[in-house]
């Protein structure tokens, strides 16, 4: 693989991991409030490595734009892992990959194709199986979805903003998701600052780890290769978050869950394989 691969996929291990890290944090902290304790951490530190580096004007709006789409993103998924499995939400989260190709087309006029569509039945089959569902989705699982699809935009637009100087753009990207993030604390939520240190392992990692480094990375790295490429190594995300909440929390899946699973990564594979 490409340095730039390479890197795109230490990204993915350090998103899968997350997935228990959040959950073990939701038992102490309201969920939003995790998530402005999180990218507000990470402003910071981006301000203590980079100084003004990070602080350029020029990719203050699109940093904006990438801020809206990554809070509705966190948000849906880390209010959606408290009604999910850590494995669910890691498997369901990765449908932004099959998302994606129909937000470019809107976006940036990339045409869908059959199989795009071939790869969205799968997937939608797999998320059905998955989630245990009967008649109707999971609430916990739908907001999930509801987080993909976000994700999907925040990829499409890494594309679109591709020339812009990385470490500003990911600065104000994070920037602004603290501020959305704060803002609904407040708003909705009951601000505590836990005594106990396990909710700040999360924290902690989630903010160095999944935030500051991985987003650094994809933003560096993401316009040295095709975007199918990056979107196959991403596509590994849910199996390393399965891989860790088997490891920390001892989950396991449903022989019905593993084949919704299946079908969900197949529709990805098949998404992301393109000639």
């Amino acid at each position: 693989m490409k340095r730039a691969e390479l890197a795109l996929l230490g990204v993915t291990v350090f998103w899968g991991f997350t997935f228990p890290a959040m959950k073990v944090s939701l038992k102490y902290l309201p969920p939003v409030l995790f998530l402005a304790y999180r990218f507000g951490i990470a402003s910071l530190l981006m301000l203590l490595i980079f100084g003004r580096k990070a602080l350029k004007r020029e990719t203050l709006r699109e940093g904006f734009i990438l801020g809206l789409t990554l809070f509705f993103g966190h948000g849906f998924q880390i209010v959606g892992l408290k009604y999910t499995t850590a494995s669910n939400s890691a498997f369901i989260t990765s449908l932004y990959v099959v998302f994606t190709p129909f937000i470019a087309y809107f976006m940036l006029g990339e045409r869908v194709t059959r199989r795009d569509l071939t790869s969205l039945v799968l997937a939608v089959i797999g998320l059905y199986l998955i989630s245990g569902a009967g008649t109707s989705i999971k609430y916990g699982d739908f907001l999930t979805l509801l987080c993909a699809i976000s994700f999907a935009f925040q990829i499409v637009l890494v594309h679109k903003f591709g020339e812009k100087d990385y470490l500003s753009l990911t600065f104000w990207q994070l920037f602004w998701n603290f501020i959305f993030s704060s803002l609904f604390t407040l708003a909705f939520e009951e601000p505590v600052f836990p005594k106990e240190p396990l909710p700040w392992v999360g924290v902690l990692y989630t903010a160095v780890f999944a935030t500051v480094i991985a987003f650094t990375v994809q933003l560096k790295y993401q316009r040295y290769t095709k975007a199918q490429r990056a979107a196959l190594i991403y596509s590994s995300e849910p199996v390393f978050g399965s891989l860790a909440a088997y490891i920390t929390l001892g989950e396991t899946l449903s022989a019905r869950g593993y084949l919704g699973a299946a079908l969900i990564m197949s529709g990805i594979l098949n998404e992301v394989r393109k000639n």
